[in-house]
């Protein structure tokens, strides 16, 4: 019958006439416990001996050595070799191993949670969030028209075909609801002028007030908002549909630009839709408030366009319109951005065609009430 062999405990002894600390024994999990008592002791009295010895040492494992590096500190292992070079090279190398990782810095301790704390963090990455997609934006804008003025000056390389069919998709199809939009919403504000200004015997005045904002905000402002809501949206499903299933790779991979290809006739089209949409909805804005004065106000066909002849200026409509080419570009150019920004998942796309939505809206009506500010400071 086989006997297992003893294992000797570790041991410190300190020889009496010199200044030499000499360890033996196994170094190993098993007497842990033991050598930490003995490792504890030896600190305590100071460890600091001028000379080690190690050649009594038995079994070694990273227990022991993790025990032995704490008793003799890092730097003194990191000379392991000058001073013990009799050690066999697999422990110096298990010695030195396991003070390096000891001697690495702890992390630091999570701190407690701090509820204005995280919301000033949460904060603060919103709004570096929003400067670096306006800094893409900035720059796909760069990009694209550079593109254009490339193209522009080569006639060969115009789409007409696509350019068509996104005119007729942004445009055409669009007229039914911006008119249908805008004819409520004018009679809407012919109701709430005609309640307001009858108070004060007025009501005459509401012809001007339907001809007014209409000409100079709702008729573009509405027309803006409903292509944001409906083409912006398409265009961003339509490209992040076709990165999802690496269309877009395979227009570079035959040497294409995606942008010439893809963006530029989305682009141009909403350039050439958005005017006559604006102007559609003028005519349909003015018509609503036109049936609500010949209907409710005893204001004639004649009379309404004789007070329009009569106190609405041309510039007036030349302000109105002349704000929906930079909606239609901003709009159109955010789309095709969200499309290629979405990764190839649905999630990704749906999540992209929702934040065009959103961001074409938002500087639709952030940029109306900067103009806004800037006509009524120039007396427009």
């Amino acid at each position: 019958m086989l006997t297992q062999p003893t294992s000797t405990p570790g041991s410190l002894q300190r020889h009496p006439n010199s200044d030499t600390l000499a360890i033996g024994g196994d170094w190993t999990l098993q007497h842990y416990a033991a050598l930490r008592r003995e490792v504890e002791q030896a600190r305590r009295q100071g460890s600091d001996a001028d000379c080690i010895e190690l050649d009594a040492i038995g079994e070694l494992d990273t227990a022991g050595a993790g025990l032995l590096v704490e008793l003799l500190g890092t730097a003194r292992i990191a000379s392991l070799p000058e001073w013990a070079p009799q050690l066999p090279p697999e422990r110096q190398a298990l010695l030195q191993t396991v003070a390096a990782a000891l001697d690495q810095p702890r992390a630091k301790q999570e701190p407690e949670p701090n509820g204005l704390a995280d919301v000033l963090a949460h904060i603060g990455r919103s709004v570096a969030g929003v400067w670096n997609q306006q800094r893409t934006l900035l720059g796909f804008i760069g990009l694209t028209l550079q593109t254009l003025f490339t193209v522009i000056l080569n006639p060969r390389r115009w789409r007409i075909t696509a350019l068509v069919a996104h005119i007729e998709q942004t445009g055409l199809d669009a007229v039914p609801i911006v008119a249908l939009l805008t004819f409520l919403v004018g009679a809407v504000v012919a109701f709430l002028g005609a309640t307001v200004l009858a108070d004060f015997g007025a009501t005459i005045y509401t012809v001007n007030l339907v001809a007014f904002s209409f000409l100079r905000e709702f008729g573009v402002l509405l027309a803006a908002i409903l292509l944001a809501g409906r083409t912006a949206s398409a265009f961003a499903a339509q490209i992040g549909a076709m990165k999802a299933n690496e269309e877009i790779d395979a227009i570079r991979a035959i040497g294409l630009s995606p942008v010439e290809l893809l963006v530029l006739p989305r682009v141009l089209a909403m350039l050439i839709t958005l005017p006559i949409l604006t102007f559609i909805g003028m005519l349909s804005g003015i018509v609503g408030g036109l049936v609500v004065c010949s209907l409710a106000l005893d204001i004639s066909p004649a009379m309404f366009f004789t007070i329009l002849q009569r106190d609405i200026s041309i510039n007036h409509f030349l302000v109105g319109l002349g704000k929906a080419p930079v909606f239609a570009f901003l709009i159109a150019v955010i789309g095709c951005l969200e499309g290629f920004k979405a990764s190839g998942s649905a999630q990704s796309v749906g999540e992209h065609t929702t934040s065009s939505v959103v961001q074409s809206i938002f500087m639709v009506i952030l940029l109306d009430a900067i103009a806004a500010l800037f006509f009524m400071g120039m007396g427009w």
